[in-house]
């Protein structure tokens, strides 16, 4: 069985022709399902009033379908996001006669520009993903880590979660560290787009029913994991890196936005180190709680009072 997660950008609802809504909160999810093959969707429902969900978007996806009907800012956003986020797999639709040729110098020297362009073809589009879907082996491993992006209460159940597996394998009965916080849980059981399974693996997509917690403290972006390579810290040194759009220095005192799995978090700028590079600077940041990381993470940095650019770049969490 694999799965791959696609952040589905540019026309909302799109996801809609290809497969069926899920959640729904200021991000959708839409599943599709073909025997042990899934693909996972999520569309950002509260963009481009916030930026947030856009972040969780492409953070949370290993591929990209953007639908391109317009050639605007918010275009423009959405490619440094995919960027800032890693995004190496993908694919553009083009409409409104918007040809490659446009889209093509707007790529040029980024990961973006290994892209595919595919017809506005639903069924074309179902059968490639469910090719690349059925590639994914990832290997077993002993712990594993899920940050969480939906939890409630089921009746009968009792608490649920919703994530995708960023790292690792994770079994029934795992004990699980609930970061930020010293609180521990239990995977009762899991499942994996409506069917139960034993053991959930990197880039599953996963819903896990758990014990010895409450759903007041299982916020988006709280991290489940038995890896203890994964450390917590409310101040963070890191090395900058701003993308070329960025026109002026940080300075310290700047309110911004850190974001890593599903953790999107405001961090101020308490120190700037000059390096003879405004675009490659080392920051300190003091947020307001605790991010939960493994060193050698990329983070997203964003400012979200920027009037037309709020993606400023990445910074390596140390």
């Amino acid at each position: 069985m694999g799965n791959i997660t696609v952040a589905v950008l540019g026309v909302p609802g799109y996801s809609g022709g290809i497969g069926k809504k899920g959640t729904s909160t200021d991000i959708t999810l839409y599943d599709l399902k073909k025997g042990d093959t899934t693909v996972t969707f999520i569309e950002p429902t509260r963009y481009p009033e916030r930026l947030a969900p856009l972040f969780y978007a492409c953070s949370l996806a290993s591929t990209a379908l953007i639908v391109v009907d317009a050639l605007d800012a918010q275009f423009g956003e959405q490619l440094v996001m995919l960027q800032c986020c890693g995004i190496q797999n993908g694919y553009f639709i083009l409409r409104n006669y918007i040809s490659k040729e446009r889209i093509e110098p707007l790529i040029k020297g980024t990961i973006l520009e290994k892209f595919e362009f595919l017809p506005d073809d639903p069924n074309q589009l179902r059968e490639k993903l469910f090719i690349c879907a059925a590639k994914q082996s990832p290997p077993e491993s002993q712990t594993g880590t899920v940050p969480v992006d939906h939890a409630f209460n089921v009746k009968g159940v009792g608490v649920v979660v919703l994530g995708i597996v960023v790292s690792g394998t994770l079994r029934k009965h795992a004990n699980l560290n609930v970061l930020p916080g010293s609180k521990t849980t239990q995977v009762r059981s899991i499942q994996k787009h409506d069917d139960e399974f034993d053991v959930a693996s990197l880039g599953d997509r996963v819903g896990f029913a758990l014990k010895n917690i409450s759903v007041e403290d299982l916020d988006r972006g709280v991290v489940l994991t038995n890896d203890p390579a994964v450390k917590t810290s409310s101040r963070l040194e890191v090395s900058a890196l701003l993308i070329k759009y960025w026109q002026a220095p940080i300075k310290a005192g700047m309110v911004m936005h850190i974001g890593h799995w599903a953790q999107f978090l405001t961090a101020k700028v308490e120190t700037v180190l000059d390096t003879g590079d405004f675009r490659k600077p080392r920051l300190t940041f003091l947020l307001d709680k605790p991010l939960a990381f493994c060193s050698g993470d990329s983070a997203v940095l964003m400012y979200l009072e920027g009037t037309k650019l709020r993606v400023a770049g990445t910074v390596l969490l140390e």
